[in-house]
């Protein structure tokens, strides 16, 4: 009994290590201005996006957008303040 409470603790530790490490970054362009903004979270209502943009902390709503995934390394660099 001690054994499989052993092993399932240690499988339920590797899964949330493996999917802490799992965060996806986006850049969202709006195409009517230029602007780029970066988050980790973007929600779908209809045609338009939601999110917070990193670098201001504003909640934004876009009808139009372009949305990249894009890499920590990228995401760190333009949301470093």
């Amino acid at each position: 009994m001690r054994t499989a409470r052993l092993a399932a603790s240690t499988a339920l530790l590797a899964i949330v290590l493996v999917t802490a490490g799992c965060t996806t970054y986006y850049r969202v362009t709006d195409p009517a201005s230029g602007r780029m903004y970066y988050t980790t979270d973007i929600s779908r209502r209809g045609t338009a996006v939601e999110f917070t943009d990193a670098k201001s902390g504003s909640n934004v709503t876009l009808q139009n957008s372009e949305i990249k995934e894009i890499s920590s390394d990228d995401y760190q660099k333009n949301t470093a303040k």
